[in-house]
């Protein structure tokens, strides 16, 4: 059977568009390790954990309107006053949309501060992913109080 450079590329083609989702499953199983791996780290107060998660340029929104850098964060979570006694991230969403991925999710944990006082935590979060090279930055994130 001969081909011509039109079937050629039609079969070029259609093999991209095949191949298109199973990059993408790729991509968001990429992007949930990491999500999972920043959890955690908050989860500990791991500070050096989370800095090669997130990109230089990263914006943390939190609930109360305060807005962390990366350098800021890293620090606030260093000399943090507090430990999470439990921390989930309920029913993440990972939608990748090219270099980007929109991440929403349900943050449920609690603090206990050296005093000894326990504060709850419900909020909703969006986080916005950057890929660089082969893998996800963190570009930013906001929380909204529940």
């Amino acid at each position: 059977m001969r081909l011509d450079r039109r079937q050629l590329a039609l079969s070029a083609a259609v093999l991209t568009l095949l191949s298109v989702p199973a990059l993408a499953g790729a991509d968001e199983d990429a992007i949930a390790k990491n999500l999972e791996t920043f959890r955690a780290a908050q989860a500990a107060g791991k500070a050096d954990a989370i800095a090669p998660l997130c990109m230089d340029e990263l914006s943390y929104s939190h609930s109360n309107a305060k807005i962390d850098t990366k350098a800021s964060l890293l620090d606030g979570i260093a000399k943090a006053s507090y430990k999470w006694t439990t921390l989930e991230y309920k029913n993440p969403s990972i939608r990748v949309v090219g270099p980007a991925a929109i991440v929403r999710f349900t943050f449920v944990g609690e603090q206990e501060f050296t005093d000894g006082k326990k504060t709850p935590q419900n909020l909703a979060i969006l986080m916005n992913w950057q890929k660089q090279g082969s893998d996800w930055k963190l570009l930013s994130r906001s929380a909204t109080k529940l």
